[in-house]
């Protein structure tokens, strides 16, 4: 699926068109009525992690606050949020299990509750998810059956400049706030780095916690594979065995990789993983491939180089576990 840098993207795409007013709406999205949305204004555009949230109001009604007093009342929802929470109560999304976040996605999908009134709509994009502004996507190649059959869009929203969104393999639904916490997400000036490396430290495989979208939201899985290998640390390996300075490397890699590719993509430039399904490593070794995951969790492909990414022996002198 997309991740943070992408979902940025997709949003910088939909800011020409905050302040008009849909005038015609299609797409094969079953979750919502998307006829709904017509005659409303798209009246704000948020990205939070790998989410992107529009909130959409009554075209003949006021144009609602300006951006600074949405900021400040965002501000204040996050003040108000529960403490034991650690501010992070996302009203649209609730997670019960972080690593297992597209299966989640998945199971809390909430009913289509604010139909013509408006409100927020929430987007969250599968595999090979996107947007497309002015144009829609076009078939590469030709599909099991041979047919040269262009995508569908579950939405295209029309508004009144004459230009238009098609949004592509999301899941869309109503929701009151995209409250979210914005120290969590690692493209954000917010980012909290002292709660991330305590995060890392904990005694569970460093790859089970890049995922944890409490701490990393937007990090995704190539992410992750390319920070472990540009920090030179070996995906299973406990975080609590590793040292305070291997830990700030790889949180800096982390951030540094998500704004360099969010960088290349809005310049149009493609990224060249150096791990990421690749069979040998940038200085020749052979990489393997693991398939992990949290008991009971999501499981995620892993690539690593065992050379350049050795195995962290722990206090009896076993290397860490291989779950």
């Amino acid at each position: 699926m997309p991740e943070g840098p992408s979902v940025r993207k997709f949003q910088l795409l939909t800011t020409p068109f905050v302040g008009q007013v849909v005038v015609k709406v299609e797409g094969s999205s079953q979750k919502i009525s998307v006829n709904d949305l017509n005659s409303l204004r798209l009246q704000d555009s948020q990205v939070h992690g790998k989410n992107l949230y529009l909130a959409f109001v009554a075209a003949e009604g006021p144009l609602g606050p300006t951006a600074e007093e949405m900021m400040l009342q965002r501000e204040a929802a996050r003040g108000a949020s529960s403490p034991a929470q650690g501010g992070q109560e996302q009203v649209c999304a609730p997670q019960t299990h972080p690593q297992e976040e597209e299966l989640q996605h998945a199971r809390s999908e909430a009913p289509d509750t604010a139909g013509g009134l408006g409100g927020w709509l929430r987007f969250h994009f599968g595999l090979f998810g996107s947007i497309r502004a002015n144009e829609f996507s076009r078939a590469n190649k030709a599909n099991k059956r041979g047919d040269w059959k262009d995508p569908t869009p579950r939405l295209v929203l029309h508004f009144e400049s004459g230009g238009f969104l098609a949004f592509y393999n999301c899941r869309m639904h109503w929701c009151s706030s995209p409250r979210a916490d914005p120290a969590s997400d690692i493209l954000s000036v917010e980012f909290h780095r002292g709660r991330a490396l305590d995060a890392l430290r904990a005694p569970d495989p460093i790859c089970y916690t890049l995922l944890d979208q409490r701490y990393f939201s937007g990090l995704g899985n190539i992410i992750k594979n390319e920070i472990l290998y540009l920090a030179k640390i070996h995906p299973l390996t406990q975080g609590s065995l590793l040292a305070l300075s291997d830990l700030e490397r790889l949180l800096d890699c982390a951030v540094q990789f998500s704004s360099e590719w969010l960088h290349n993509k809005l310049h149009g430039k493609g990224l060249h993983p150096q791990i990421y399904q690749k069979e040998q490593c940038p200085l020749g070794h052979a990489v393997v491939k693991g398939t992990f995951g949290p008991s009971g969790g999501f499981k995620r492909l892993t690539w690593w180089c065992p050379q350049c990414q050795p195995a962290v022996l722990s206090g009896d002198g076993d290397p860490s576990p291989v779950t």
